[in-house]
């Protein structure tokens, strides 16, 4: 495509986050975008209002030719497929987290864009300044080896209500799961963004334990790393007001997100070092502690799309591409299949074997009825 043409995306899905993505579109926080079609079960009112198409099914909106992009923003459950018909149609795709249920699905997709394609996944934490400060120290070095991470996230709350406007989240057949590809998904991506990928994953969720539902809404996984260190993840959508506390610890200090500030230890001389050659019986090396908080005022979503509006028009490396997508999911896989089978999972997660364990939970899951209940929505307190 020609760096000076607009790209036409079609909007596949018209929930809370595809009506969000497209205020960012229509407000000009994605340059070179231009909404060209949307897609939802039943008719909307924001075709009119945009002036655009309107298909109840996803592939009139594939086939219709008006689009060079979609944006896959509809339920869970329908990624893979409608992925797999707009990547074999040779439209360029955005899809909203996660990529698919299972590491199965995600792998079905990649296998299915062609060489020019270009395959996101809407993992829009990864433009945190806060986590891009982190990110920044860990590459260099700034730490040193990485000995203990620890995350609690558990101010994921949801009311009854969140679950009960939607026919198909948390369940198996819908979702695939409930906090942790929910959720989750984004805190997972990023840990492993920063730390890497363990080598095994021993995972305990509690399953409708704060809300009637019958999948994960409190997951605690314990994570090894081949190089020895040691990871726990606590996330939950029931604790109010929960926290969000992040720490990783190297042998030359440490980093600490306490929820309002990011905070950088260094240690001098290096922790092992001082071990070994002091003579102190309670000594400790010198560490020192300072404020290195980002201004975190940044449009994350809409930094994400139109990195994929420039990923087409002009090649720009993405910041989430597809592929990526797998890695947090594979680790919300791990957790759920070790809290099913009480085992622990090695990486890479033997994807067949996870796909038949939730296939026979889909097995007996069904949508459920949506509550006749008129919902308060506030998006912006959605976000973590």
């Amino acid at each position: 495509m020609s760096s000076t043409q607009q790209v036409r995306l079609g909007i596949i899905g018209l929930g809370n986050i595809a009506q969000q993505h497209i205020r960012h579109i229509v407000g000009g926080q994605v340059p070179a975008c231009r909404v060209a079609a949307v897609c939802s079960r039943q008719p909307h009112p924001i075709a009119t209002e945009l002036a655009v198409p309107h298909f109840s099914d996803y592939r009139e909106l594939v086939d219709s030719g008006l689009c060079d992009a979609v944006l896959i923003a509809s339920p869970t459950f329908t990624h893979r497929e409608a992925g797999d018909y707009a990547l074999k149609a040779g439209l360029h795709v955005m899809m909203e987290k996660p990529i698919g249920l299972s590491v199965q699905e995600g792998e079905q997709l990649l296998a299915t864009a062609g060489a020019g394609q270009v395959f996101a996944v809407m993992l829009n934490q990864r433009v945190d300044p806060l986590f891009l400060t982190m990110r920044g120290i860990l590459q260099h070095g700034g730490l040193g080896s990485i000995t203990r991470c620890q995350w609690n996230m558990t101010n994921w709350f949801r009311p009854d209500v969140y679950f009960q406007v939607s026919d198909w989240r948390a369940t198996w057949r819908g979702e695939g799961g409930g906090l942790l590809l929910n959720q989750c998904i984004h805190n997972l991506d990023i840990l492993q963004w920063l730390c890497g990928m363990p080598q095994r994953v021993t995972g305990f969720c509690g399953f409708g334990r704060y809300h009637a539902i019958e999948v994960e809404d409190e997951a605690t996984a314990f994570f090894e790393y081949a190089n020895g260190a040691s990871g726990v993840f606590i996330g939950s959508t029931g604790e109010a007001p929960g926290s969000n506390r992040l720490e990783i610890v190297g042998d030359c200090g440490s980093l600490l997100f306490d929820g309002e500030r990011l905070w950088h230890t260094r240690n001098s001389p290096a922790t092992s070092v001082y071990s070994h050659e002091t003579r102190e019986m309670f000594g400790m090396p010198d560490c020192r502690t300072t404020d290195i908080t980002p201004d975190r005022q940044v449009n994350q979503h809409a930094r994400i799309l139109a990195n994929f509006v420039q990923g087409i028009r002009n090649g720009e490396a993405l910041v989430a591409p597809a592929e990526d997508g797998l890695a947090s999911l594979s680790l919300a896989n791990a957790i759920l299949l070790s809290a099913w089978t009480g085992e622990a999972v090695d990486l890479p997660i033997d994807a067949a074997r996870y796909q038949a364990a939730l296939d026979e939970k889909i097995r007996h899951s069904t949508l459920r009825e949506k509550a006749a209940i008129e919902a308060s929505v506030d998006m912006s307190r959605s976000y973590r």
